[in-house]
């Protein structure tokens, strides 16, 4: 069979695992798609429980990582880096259209963070500095991770963290994705009706739409 459709195959599937609606189901009975912004990515869960919140974002970014470990492990020779990168984008894909809830998903930025790791480090380290940067300078979440995402081709680029083309154009994929994932925090941002991070000690991280 082809390792690919494998590799894609089994990387959607782990993916597509929706932990933050499985975890806010399990400890408080509540659909998490029912309050807040509706997502079921850490954001959102946060705003049920900041415990459970964490817990999603370490389990999403997991599940990225586990998809492109799999592919390691499953397939070698010269083409793994590309089967990988493959496994990477379905994963990411996976999370954003989960099969079992819909095709209504996250955002993909901590399951891109966990998919990518092996793949391109160094370019990894680089967008979670420009992640918190920006937050720190705007305390915009949404803003941090839509800069984050569109940097992240380039950085690949720039720091030579490919094997050719097609795996930059898969990243390039990963990241349009997950800015049209947050294109209605784009439009929010436009308008200036974005909530911003809380910096009081009574809000909590929850409090940005995602």
């Amino acid at each position: 069979m082809n390792p690919y459709l494998i590799a894609a195959a089994v990387s959607y599937l782990l993916g597509s695992i929706p932990f933050g609606y499985v975890l806010v189901r399990i400890f408080t009975g509540e659909d998490v798609r029912q309050s807040g912004s509706g997502n079921i990515g850490a954001t959102n869960v946060s705003r049920k429980s900041p415990a459970l919140g964490v817990a999603t974002l370490l389990l999403d970014a997991a599940k990225g990582l586990t998809a492109v470990m799999t592919a390691r492990m499953l397939f070698s020779g010269p083409h793994q880096q590309l089967i990988m990168t493959m496994a990477a984008f379905f994963a990411v894909f996976g999370h954003l259209f989960p099969v079992w809830l819909k095709f209504r998903g996250g955002k993909g930025v901590a399951t891109s963070l966990g998919a990518f790791i092996l793949l391109t480090p160094k370019s990894i380290l680089c967008m979670v500095g420009l992640f918190l940067l920006v937050i720190a300078a705007f305390r915009y979440v949404s803003l941090g991770s839509v800069v984050a995402a569109a940097a992240f081709p380039a950085l690949v680029w720039g720091l030579r963290e490919y094997v050719d083309l097609r795996q930059l154009l898969l990243i390039a994929a990963v990241s349009a994705l997950v800015i049209w994932k947050h294109r209605h925090n784009i439009g929010r941002l436009a308008t200036g009706t974005e909530n911003k991070l809380a910096a009081s000690k009574s809000a909590t991280l929850g409090a940005p739409r995602p």
